[in-house]
């Protein structure tokens, strides 16, 4: 078995109480670009982008309001990068029709020469939902749905087509077709309708905040079901890790974050392999810009080589 990839899912771009640092509050575009090209030069297979098109009042303490557009910020990153891959941790693409969405990471995908990584969630936010006239009540349903509409439509023909109870369409043809022959659809979430529906629909699983305990019995699940299906095609089971920080911090990291030296490191996070993981999302304490920076240059030098 290979070492897993792994992946950051980038700071700045969303702010949430949950991950964000103290230091992004005053960050920006020039800060995104930068950690973006430091995990392109480390030799991460991805980095990834959120998605919300608006955060109500009673959640924005929380969730805070900065969520960047996903399509716009990985299409600006990519013409600053030259490898890395462009992941949508994860498109909410029940809020759009699947023809728009199409049309958006086609072009994300033609014009970042085949980098694109579509990962799609039912989410979780009604007000959302109803601002846009999507069904917050049926989002399961219809999400199962839009990934079909939108294998069609990111697809090789320029005219596609889909029959559905909730799209239907033909006859209208979309160019620039995707770079990609296929344009791999990792379908996030950890309940067991979203576990259900990665297995049977998904190229891949991004899990949502499932611990290291939980996830053997979701990824045996996950392949029960597939093989139950009859599918055998490639598939990337995700992880994300716990927050990392490589070395011996001065400062207090939390208690949930793993710390030590690279070997430690990467002794600890090739558990994740043993369970059948192929990607990892990893996350580093820091304090500021250059600090994370450093973090993820530190982890493709030191700790990546040994993940095998």
């Amino acid at each position: 078995m290979s070492a897993p990839a792994y992946g950051i899912q980038l700071p700045v771009q969303s702010q949430s109480t949950l991950y964000t640092e103290p230091w992004e509050a005053g960050a920006g575009p020039e800060d995104l670009v930068a950690v973006a090209r430091a995990a392109d030069a480390a030799g991460f297979a991805y980095i990834a982008c959120c998605d919300h098109v608006g955060v109500p009042r009673r959640l924005a303490p929380a969730m805070s309001t900065v969520w960047y557009d996903p399509v716009a910020t990985l299409a600006h990153l990519a013409a600053v990068t030259e490898r890395v891959r462009l992941l949508s941790h994860v498109a909410v693409v029940g809020l759009r029709h699947p023809l728009l969405t199409a049309k958006q990471y086609a072009t994300l995908d033609h014009l970042s020469g085949g980098r694109l990584l579509l990962g799609v969630g039912a989410g979780h936010v009604r007000e959302e939902f109803e601002a846009l006239g999507a069904d917050f009540e049926r989002r399961g349903a219809v999400l199962d749905e839009v990934v079909d509409a939108l294998r069609a439509a990111l697809g090789p023909e320029e005219f596609p087509e889909h029959h559905g109870k909730h799209y239907d369409f033909a006859g209208l043809g979309q160019r620039p077709r995707p770079a990609q022959p296929h344009v791999p659809l990792w379908v996030g979430g950890s309940s067991p309708a979203a576990v259900r529906r990665a297995a049977l629909k998904g190229d891949g699983w991004l899990p949502q905040g499932d611990p290291r305990d939980r996830l053997p019995a979701q990824i045996a699940r996950i392949r029960r079901l597939r093989e139950e299906a009859g599918l055998d095609g490639e598939y990337t089971v995700g992880a994300i890790a716990e927050p990392l920080y490589v070395g011996r911090p001065g400062w207090d990291t939390g208690r949930r974050t793993l710390t030590g030296t690279p070997g430690e490191i990467a002794e600890s996070l090739r558990a994740y392999r043993a369970m059948g993981v192929d990607q990892i999302q990893v996350r580093f304490r820091s304090r500021s810009r250059a600090e994370l920076i450093e973090q993820i240059g530190v982890f493709g030098a030191e700790v990546a080589p040994r993940l095998d």
